[in-house]
Order: structure tokens, then C-alpha cells, then sequence
């Protein structure tokens, strides 16, 4: 999202941006990860643990080779990111690239700090707050600020619809996982609230973000064609309808993975027009 807002304005660095896909993905990873090892430790993945099994859930790697595993990884993706911080040494001031060189290492932290100690955020309902932040304003308006050596404030609109979008995602994630999340004392937003408040969240989450695309546009004066991404949201709503009927017998799985790949198709549709306006 945050390339394609840089290449609307018809001025951008596509190398940037480039580094500014690896290092999420690469956060991505590491938060993944992470969390896997976090989970185990805690005995929050059992056998009563809904979903795939995860990688030391199942045995596939012991506790050693998964930290050795997140060191590896959380060292790429500080090198990805001080690459990054290179390229955009070359077009912006000093005083920002310590901004986004903290930024950086507050990303990292925050991805390793999910699960991972004895003061993880997201055993606290934290998870929310992180995500939106660092999957939603950093990673938008971060990469549109790097790419084009500019900040735009309405940038954060779609920032913000990415972030809801992600946070989406893991509402599902920890709607599926409420029995034994409360079971096994990780308290997430979900357990804080109730799976009935944890819906409602949902819906807003998805309504607003398409919300918050539309002013965007509206703000921008675009023409009247890029609305179309709206065609996208029977595909939320379905999902939207399953996760009603089926709330109290537990949150399908394969819901996660949809959420996932909807929320790339919308970016992408909402990118691509955006440029051909």
C-alpha cells in the first residue's frame, strides 16, 4: 500500500521500496516465529490448541534450533533494514534516518516482545495496539515517507485502513484460539472482552478500513472509477457472516489465511487503480 501511494504521486524510489517489502516480510517472519517459541514455552499450544500444529508444537524443531532460528532471522532483518536506512540516507536528512533507525529497532523489539518474556505485550490485550502501529502507520507512511522524501497526512488514512486490516487478522487469529487462550491465561483483546464484543470489533475493523479508503479518495478528488475497490467488500462480508454463525462453536481456521489473502487483494485493486487514475 504504502509503494503504491509513493508511485501515485509520480515520484518515487523503487529500490526503496523494495527494502520496505523485505524488512515487513522479514518482521513478518520474526514475529512468527517468535511467537511459536513464545506460545510453547508458556504451554499456551497444546493438544487442546485449535488450528495447525505449529513447528515446536509438533516437534519439528526442539527449543535450541527455534532460537538459534530467531537470532538468524532477527539479524537479517536488521541488516534488510540498514540497508534500507542506506538508500534513504542518500535523499533524506540525518535527523530522520535516527527516527527511522529507531523505528527499525522498536520493530524488531516489538516482534520479538509478542510472546517472547515474562512482560509480553500480547499476553496483556496489547497485540492490537502493536500490530495497528507497526503493520498499519510505520509500515504505510513509513515506506511512502522513505520512497518519496516526503510526508503526506492523508497517508494516514490508508495506513490506517492496513492497520485495522491486519488487526483483522489477528482478531480472527485469537477469536479461533479464545477457549484455550483463557484456559492457558493469555489475555488477549478477545479474552478481555467476550467473543460477542470480539465481533463487533471485527465488524468495525473491516467496515472502517474500507471507510477510511473512501475519504482518502474523496480528499484526493480521484476519479470516480477507483471507488471500484468497493466491489471487494462481499468477499469481507462473507466472512464477516460465517464468523456469526459459527462464533460460539469456535472460529473456522481457514478463515485466517482468507483474511490474509483478502486483505493483499483489496491493497493491490486499491493500488493498481490508484495509479491507473
Amino acid at each position: 500500500m504504502g509503494g503504491f501511494l509513493a508511485a501515485a504521486t509520480g515520484f518515487f524510489y523503487p529500490v526503496t521500496a523494495a527494502f520496505c517489502a523485505l524488512t515487513a516480510i522479514l518482521l513478518q517472519i520474526l514475529s512468527n516465529l517468535a511467537n511459536d517459541y513464545g506460545d510453547y514455552v508458556k504451554g499456551v499450544d497444546n493438544a487442546e490448541r485449535t488450528g495447525p500444529q505449529r513447528t515446536l508444537q509438533s516437534g519439528a524443531l526442539t527449543k535450541e534450533q527455534m532460537g538459534c532460528g530467531i537470532i538468524v532471522v532477527a539479524l537479517i532483518t536488521l541488516l534488510s533494514g540498514g540497508i534500507l536506512l542506506l538508500l534513504a540516507w542518500f535523499h533524506i536528512g540525518w535527523k530522520e534516518l535516527m527516527v527511522f533507525g529507531a523505528l527499525g529497532i522498536a520493530a524488531v523489539a516489538a516482534a520479538l516482545c509478542y510472546t517472547l518474556g515474562k512482560h509480553a505485550y500480547g499476553y496483556r490485550g496489547l497485540g492490537d495496539l502493536f500490530c495497528f502501529l507497526f503493520f498499519g502507520w510505520v509500515a504505510v507512511a513509513g515506506t511512502f515517507f522513505l520512497t518519496t522524501n516526503r510526508f503526506d497526512p492523508l497517508v494516514l488514512l490508508p495506513a490506517t485502513a492496513m492497520g485495522f486490516l491486519s488487526n483483522a487478522v489477528l482478531n480472527i487469529n485469537n477469536m479461533r484460539d479464545y477457549e484455550n487462550d483463557k484456559a492457558k491465561g493469555k489475555n488477549t483483546l478477545v479474552v478481555k472482552t467476550g467473543l460477542k464484543v470480539a465481533f463487533a470489533y471485527h465488524v468495525l475493523l473491516i467496515v472502517g478500513a474500507f471507510v477510511c479508503l473512501t475519504i482518502f479518495l474523496w480528499l484526493k478528488h480521484v476519479t470516480w472509477y477507483v471507488y471500484a475497490f468497493w466491489l471487494l467488500f462481499p468477499l469481507f462480508a462473507m466472512d464477516l457472516i460465517t464468523i456469526r454463525k459459527t462464533l460460539e462453536r469456535g472460529v473456522p481456521d481457514k478463515l485466517l489465511p482468507l483474511q490474509v489473502v483478502k486483505t493483499f487483494l483489496l491493497s493491490l485493486a486499491f493500488g493498481v487503480l490508484l495509479l491507473l487514475a
